[in-house]
């Protein structure tokens, strides 16, 4: 009996040429049209496949679920200042706590106080330790971040991605991921 597999469940994992994910978290994936659009304009090299077909009058195929892309992208060696980025760089947790809920920015030198938005001065905080420390220093507030905010490194935020595995792993992905993961028979 052949079960039917919905093509929207297909994702494909998005290696760079040289067989690394373009990305841990979020994952690297692209929906089957994306991949399979890839694979028509010779853009990916197809490294394994799902058992579902794709079907049109003049053409057919398995859709991949692991691809390679031709032409190596360089990763930039610092990732961009977005709030993402500060809470995977502090692996989603308030730095002054540890609580991994209501997450925000903290300026460890306030605004006020002449602080500014950067890699340096932000850390994640809890909105509870973010209203407790106010615009307050550190010593002041007697709140001192776990870590000492930093600018990470495109390397770094892969490492701590690594922490956060999707629910969903295909089994032809784990040759290529660097989790410890169980998959379900």
């Amino acid at each position: 009996m052949t079960v039917h597999v919905p093509p929207e469940t297909c994702t494909t994992l998005v290696l760079n040429a040289d067989f690394r994910p373009l990305s841990y978290y979020p994952l690297s994936l692209w929906s089957w049209q994306d991949a399979v659009k890839a694979v028509c304009l010779d853009r990916v090299n197809i490294v394994s496949e799902y058992d579902r077909i794709v079907r049109s009058p003049s053409f057919e195929m398995h859709l991949p679920s692991v691809v390679s892309l031709r032409e190596y992208i360089r990763p930039p060696t610092y990732p961009a200042f977005t709030r993402f980025n500060v809470f995977l760089r502090d692996k989603f947790k308030c730095q002054y706590c540890g609580a991994p809920e209501d997450l925000t920015f903290d300026h460890v030198l306030p605004r006020s106080k002449g602080g500014r938005t950067t890699w340096e001065n932000v850390a994640a905080a809890c909105a509870s330790c973010n209203l407790r420390k106010a615009n307050r220093l550190t010593r002041e507030a007697k709140m001192f971040p776990r870590q000492k905010p930093y600018r990470p490194t495109v390397h770094d935020l892969h490492r701590n991605g690594r922490a956060f595995p999707p629910n969903y792993l295909h089994k032809s992905w784990l040759d290529f991921l660097y989790w410890d993961i169980e998959l379900e028979p």
